[in-house]
């Protein structure tokens, strides 16, 4: 069971790419196959694992791990899902060691930091405004406070340089207050 809990997250932390909510479906397909788990309890770990800090599929597979064998087999499951991403990391972190000197390299990596920034812009962006077509008057008042904790938030960082733990927690009391 521990050595099939392994595999089994070891072949999904190798296959997958596109994040945590991307691998939900291979997690099922396996979980289901093995019959692990139910669909309803699959659902609940899901759900549980979502709530929780840090990757969600690593955190499906330590619940789907404990679930299924315990404490070891919640390490197992875990070490399964992460071990792909620390062994791809360990060989590139070699061949950026090996060429980080290098001008076209250093260019290359320059050139990519407006594009990162844009795209974690536009992830914003889209996130933000999620809903926003549906509205029937040009602004809603859901909207108007979304853009009161966004500017909110951008002030607090910048200007008093409050710690972004602070900006969490006072967003989602803002949350509480504007959308409950």
């Amino acid at each position: 069971m521990l050595l099939d809990l392994f595999l089994t997250f070891f072949k999904i932390g190798f296959i997958s790419f596109g994040g945590g909510y991307a691998m939900m479906p291979i997690i099922q397909h396996e979980v289901s196959r093995n019959q692990w788990l139910s669909a309803e309890d699959f659902n609940q770990v899901v759900s549980l694992a979502g709530t929780g800090p840090g990757p969600i599929a690593t955190n499906c597979a330590t619940l789907i791990g404990f679930e299924t064998a315990g404490i070891p087999g919640a390490i197992m499951a875990t070490l399964g899902m992460v071990l792909p991403s620390l062994l791809l990391i360990i060989l590139l972190a070699a061949f950026l060691y090996k060429w980080h000197n290098n001008k076209w390299f250093k260019s290359s990596f320059y050139g990519l930091k407006p594009v990162v920034t844009g795209l974690i812009f536009f992830a914003a962006i889209h996130f933000g405004m999620a809903g926003w077509g549906e509205a029937k008057l040009p602004v809603t008042w859901q909207q108007i406070a979304t853009i009161l904790i966004t500017v909110g938030a951008f002030v607090g960082i910048v200007k008093y340089k409050l710690h972004p733990f602070i900006i969490i927690v006072g967003a989602g009391i803002m949350g509480i207050v504007f959308f409950q």
